[in-house]
């Protein structure tokens, strides 16, 4: 049985983040469940504010690329998404505005949101659990890409008070919910993967 490779995004910078905890987290699940896991940090990949002038004078920055090329790399993407203001945060949209652009040679355009599969997760200080983040999240990557993303989710609400001294998540429910999620994440990349090997 093959092993898929998971690509992880904290879509928060901040020290600390609960975001960024789900993301360990998330990874450390994943690891346990025999996925091959790559955990980023977008702070080490900065990039301009998305400009379209920018772009097409002279091309995407080094940094988008090497995401996208990231991107490709791996059959499932698992992104801890934030919450500000009801929606996603711009870091989140402007990488994926970005990647949303690179073209290499010979490749139709939102390449790298094909032929792969994205999960969904979000931690808030907030009743909600950044659900509202994961819905724009959402319409931004499977009507904007035409990714496939997955149905299950997962929402931590009171995340100030989510996480135990062991950065593991108190509520059995929201812990059992992230397992569901990594196991639905690395079954639909195994099986993409075994359609896109030939015959």
């Amino acid at each position: 049985m093959s092993i898929p490779k998971i690509l992880v995004i904290p879509g928060s910078l901040r020290a600390r983040s609960y975001n960024a905890r789900l993301a360990a987290l998330a990874a450390k699940e994943l690891t346990l469940a025999d996925a091959d896991v790559t955990r980023i940090s977008l702070a080490d990949y900065p990039l301009p504010i998305y400009d379209a002038d920018l772009a097409e004078k002279s091309g995407p920055p080094d940094n988008a690329l090497k995401l996208k090329r990231l991107m490709s790399a791996h059959q499932g993407v698992l992104i801890a998404s934030p919450e500000y203001n009801a929606s996603i945060t711009p870091l989140i949209k402007n990488t994926i505005d970005w990647i949303s652009v690179v073209r290499e040679r010979g490749e139709a355009p939102l390449a790298a949101y094909q032929h792969r599969v994205f999960a969904l997760v979000g931690a808030s200080p907030g009743s909600s659990g950044a659900m509202q983040s994961l819905l724009a999240l959402r319409q931004v990557l499977a009507v904007g890409c035409r990714a496939l993303v997955l149905a299950e989710q997962v929402a931590v609400a009171n995340a100030d008070q989510a996480f135990d001294e062991m950065d593991a998540l108190k509520d059995t429910r929201a812990a059992g919910q992230l397992k569901l999620v990594v196991r639905k994440l690395i079954d639909t990349a195994r099986l993409l993967a075994v359609g896109r090997s030939p015959l």
